[in-house]
């Protein structure tokens, strides 16, 4: 049995930090810069970018948005308290498809 909290840790903030990383690419970032802002290893971002990691989950148009906009305020240094924005993306996207948690 798989519980709802292995979900999130195994394919929800994967699929959200494989989304932030791409977003940070777009905004003209390296991956070295990425690892530094997400606080992980350079490799890491490789896996997401390469979709290696972070790949099982489809994100809806409103949750890639709320990452855009992470993303954009993360190249202007204007977050506070990245954490608390990825858990609120985090939050969004489990509302918008309780099935991606309660089914597996």
């Amino acid at each position: 049995m798989k519980l709802p909290c292995q979900m999130i840790v195994w394919d929800v903030l994967p699929a959200i930090r494989a989304a932030i990383a791409e977003e940070l690419i777009n905004c003209g970032l390296s991956q070295q810069e990425i690892a530094k802002e997400l606080d992980m290893a350079p490799s890491a971002v490789s896996q997401y970018l390469s979709k290696k990691r972070g790949y099982r989950i489809v994100l809806e148009d409103d949750v890639k948005e709320s990452i855009r906009k992470l993303a954009a305020d993360m190249k202007e240094n204007k977050v506070d308290d990245l954490a608390s924005r990825i858990c609120g993306i985090c939050r969004q996207l489990r509302e918008e498809d309780q099935q991606c948690v309660n089914d597996h």
